[in-house]
């Protein structure tokens, strides 16, 4: 239906009457759905047609964390090719893609987004790292990932909570091992 709707919007070749576009409003809602569900073929001509590719959706979260949270890694690849800023945060906890990865343990998206170049030790509101909540969630892959990109596991959130703390209080020993050992499972 998504791709039904913008290809009869932009039907034409030559240079669409604004009338015959979907309202700026529909066309981000249309990136965030194409998103979501991975349709990669949509994206170019959503951002050539106006739609923001770092705007926010009614929840706070950009394209890239949408794609990045629903395991969309070919949707990952074409947002930032098309230039989606892979460090901005959510709109509203302060989260970043790299994070949402974590929470959702998808490896490939976490290597991808590694690549990008952002802050390994960015925080979101609460002061929690990508590590903290890779350490919370047990993603040992990604915690090897993040501590070999230079991530810091001495550092704590707001509530004096370090990955290693936060790994203890789960009783994840294997990854409280990790955090001590890093490259060690």
């Amino acid at each position: 239906m998504l791709s039904l709707l913008l290809a009869a919007a932009m039907a034409s070749t030559a240079a669409p009457a604004t009338d015959a576009l979907p309202s700026p409003e529909r066309r981000q809602e249309l990136l965030f759905e194409a998103v979501r569900i991975g349709r990669v073929d949509m994206i170019e001509p959503l951002v050539k047609a106006g739609a923001d590719i770092d705007g926010y959706d009614a929840r706070g979260f950009t394209p890239l964390i949408l794609a990045a949270y629903n395991g969309q890694l070919g949707t990952v690849e074409a947002l930032l090719k098309a230039g989606a800023d892979a460090c901005k945060p959510d709109g509203t906890q302060g989260n970043s893609a790299q994070m949402g990865v974590a929470f959702k343990g998808f490896d490939a998206i976490a290597a991808r987004l590694l690549k990008a170049g952002c802050d390994v030790n960015a925080r979101n509101n609460a002061g929690q790292t990508a590590l903290m909540m890779a350490s919370l969630f047990g993603r040992t892959a990604q915690v090897d990932m993040l501590i070999k990109a230079g991530a810091d596991a001495s550092l704590s959130d707001d509530a004096g909570r370090t990955a290693a703390s936060v790994a203890h209080a789960q009783g994840n020993e294997p990854m409280l091992r990790q955090l001590h050992n890093p490259g060690t499972r």
